[in-house]
């Protein structure tokens, strides 16, 4: 009994601890209603063929939402990243591949990729992705070989 009482109150310190991050993450955030375009966005190159829009927070920095796009034929290769990353695919459609298969991520769909998951991701040939993403924290790309 005793051990399983340890269980449950770990596992909701676990649980407020990362609450609590992610609010401090988006501090500020709460206040406000946010509306963006993803067609009136002000997107910046990241790479050749990925850019971005942020819409609230920095993924520089912390917590945030951004829109991203990818070009047709966008290969990001084999990665992990150190936050876990919620995506929205709003347009076209992102290709995604790990050790349990490949998924073709359609508008309308909705993905989470784990932080540490390793992953291939990349952009439909013909129509390329538009989508949302959101993280917990700052933005990285962290190549695996």
């Amino acid at each position: 009994m005793k051990k399983s009482l340890l269980v449950v109150g770990v596992a909701v310190a676990l649980t407020a601890a990362w609450s609590v991050g992610r609010v401090q993450g988006q501090k500020g955030q709460g206040e406000k209603v946010v509306f963006a375009s993803a067609d009136h966005a002000n997107y910046t190159a990241m790479t050749p063929s990925v850019s971005m829009a942020a819409i609230w927070g920095d993924s520089n920095a912390g917590a945030h939402g951004t829109f991203t796009k990818f070009a047709p034929g966008t290969d990001s290769g084999m990665h992990t990243h150190t936050n876990d990353v919620w995506i929205v695919v709003l347009k076209g459609a992102y290709l995604y591949k790990d050790d349990s298969g490949e998924k073709r991520v359609a508008a309308g769909d909705f993905l989470r990729v784990p932080g540490g998951h390793k992953h291939w991701s990349g952009g439909d040939a013909k129509e390329g992705a538009l989508f949302y993403e959101e993280s917990s924290g700052k933005f990285d790309l962290i190549p695996v070989k």
